[in-house]
């Protein structure tokens, strides 16, 4: 069957690459699969996030708790149900509330290869 359930009990949470903050993410289908896109969960300690220029064109779903998202001095919060769209070159800063968050996330082409192929 080529049609998957995924869930976070599938999820192996790794410290987001280039980060030193409390962010992991856990991709379930990625490049290793033979799909086309990569789909995730992310995971933000309280009050912890990231800067970056997105490496690929990023769908982010707001699970639990919110984040801010800063992006050319515009200052957005997602919370819960909330769906964030990252286009490829947009330079943002994630943060996480004192809650935390968990995310899932959607990004074409796969991140991780473009992210390294961009030196980061």
């Amino acid at each position: 069957m080529k049609v998957r359930v995924l869930s976070l009990t599938d999820a192996s949470f790794e410290r987001s690459p280039g980060q030193d903050a409390d962010v992991f993410a856990a991709n379930l289908i990625d490049e290793r699969h033979e799909g086309p896109i990569t789909i995730g969960y992310g995971r933000y300690g309280p009050g912890q996030g990231l800067h970056e220029t997105m490496a690929v064109d990023d769908v982010m779903i707001v699970l639990q708790g919110q984040v801010t998202i800063i992006a050319d001095g515009d200052v957005r919060t997602a919370v819960a149900g909330d769906i964030v769209y990252m286009p490829k070159g947009e330079a943002v800063e994630i943060r996480a509330h004192e809650q935390g968050a968990l995310t899932a996330y959607v990004t074409w082409p796969h991140w991780k290869p473009a992210y390294t192929q961009d030196g980061a």
